[in-house]
């Protein structure tokens, strides 16, 4: 019993120094958590400042529907066209539209107001035939800044030659004429908006062209020397071939053409005897 009471006193007082740090442990991490939730207040208050500043600064930024509306009318008085002004236009090479040719066209423009209109440019381009906004080539501006009076009439000539590579695809061939009135506002007349379609013109003979004909030309060239060589080995062999030969005898030659004193100098030079002689002994001895 005395040997247990030692040990029980030994363990309290090692156990009781580990509760004092633990304690103290806590304590310190309470404290900690308290000042920080003490601090949230402040840094709640600080963000919801920047918030603030922030929803201010895009409501600064952002126009107004005010803004936007009058952004939208100026640019459709930019875009729009005079009722006082016509125009029309008529093409001189036809409403064809070959590839890497001159495309003529006059503009008509007539002033049936009561004040005066300035012209001040003629353009074209091509336009991307699903989306008119997308240019595909666009030709120079022509200026004119002519003035037209009322009740009065004037006409423009602009020619531009389409791109090679266009042809044989449509495109969207729009035409603008710009004016101002005696105020300086500015009108805009779209005088031809449509879709075209640009043609590729045959032209004279190219070199594949040409080097199919010249191949051509070769090919039958040969044909026909074939031919003629096939037609030439048959006829030959369907003709026959003369063999001279020649007298079977001195009886089947006639010599009485022959003078006698040249047949005399013939026997006389040769020591053969004459056909005649030969017949003669011939006979005499059968005899």
């Amino acid at each position: 019993m005395f040997n247990f009471g030692p040990k029980v006193l030994l363990l309290l007082l090692v156990a009781f120094p580990c509760g004092l740090v633990s304690f103290a442990g806590q304590v310190s991490a309470d404290s900690d958590s308290d000042e920080d939730i003490a601090d949230d207040p402040e840094t709640e208050v600080d963000e919801e400042e920047d918030e603030e500043e922030a929803l201010v600064e895009e409501d600064q930024m952002q126009p107004s529907e005010g803004d936007e509306e009058d952004s939208d009318e100026a640019a459709d008085k930019l875009l729009s066209s005079h009722p006082d002004a016509d125009t029309t236009i008529i093409f001189m090479t036809g409403e064809e539209f070959p590839a890497n040719e001159i495309v003529r066209f006059l503009v008509g423009f007539t002033n049936k107001g009561s004040q005066d209109f300035t012209v001040q440019s003629l353009e074209a381009s091509f336009r991307y035939p699903q989306d008119f906004q997308f240019y595909i080539q666009n030709f120079t501006a022509l200026p004119l800044s002519a003035v037209v009076q009322p009740q009065a009439q004037a006409s423009f000539e602009y020619s531009f030659i389409p791109a090679q590579p266009m042809a044989g695809r449509p495109f969207g061939l729009v035409i603008l004429l710009n004016y101002l009135d005696t105020q300086g506002n500015v009108f805009q007349t779209a005088i031809y908006n449509q879709t075209v379609n640009i043609i590729e013109l045959e032209e004279g003979l190219d070199g594949e062209t040409m080097f199919l004909y010249i191949f051509l030309a070769g090919l039958v060239s040969l044909m026909l020397f074939g031919i003629y060589q096939v037609l030439e080995t048959r006829t030959k062999k369907r003709i026959p071939v003369k063999i001279e030969r020649g007298t079977g005898g001195m009886n089947d030659v006639d010599i009485s053409w022959i003078p006698q004193e040249n047949l005399n100098i013939m026997n006389k030079a040769s020591p053969k005897a004459s056909p005649r002689k030969r017949t003669k002994r011939a006979a005499g001895t059968d005899q």
